[in-house]
């Protein structure tokens, strides 16, 4: 799953699962400001759904870069394709 919309289609359902926000509510440009709940503690949250979701872990530099949906599926597509 390299392209990005299978990965952005995943991510979306993770966003349901960690803030109850409709898949299709969640573009490429969506950002924390944008998802109420999206917070420090929110954050921590998606990102253990996403790891789990993607069977990836993540670093904390990934973490932080995490700004956005387009951010998060450019990490993800990373790790999948270096097989992390």
């Amino acid at each position: 799953m390299n392209d990005t919309d299978g990965v952005l289609t995943k991510v979306r359902e993770v966003f349901k699962d960690s803030f109850g926000i409709e898949p299709e509510k969640v573009s490429l440009e969506t950002a924390a400001r944008d998802i109420p709940g999206w917070d420090s503690v929110g954050h921590l949250s998606l990102a253990s759904n996403l790891e789990q979701a993607f069977k990836i872990s993540l670093d904390v530099d990934e973490m932080m870069e995490m700004e956005n949906v387009r951010e998060i599926v450019r990490i993800i597509q990373a790790k999948l394709a270096k097989g992390v």
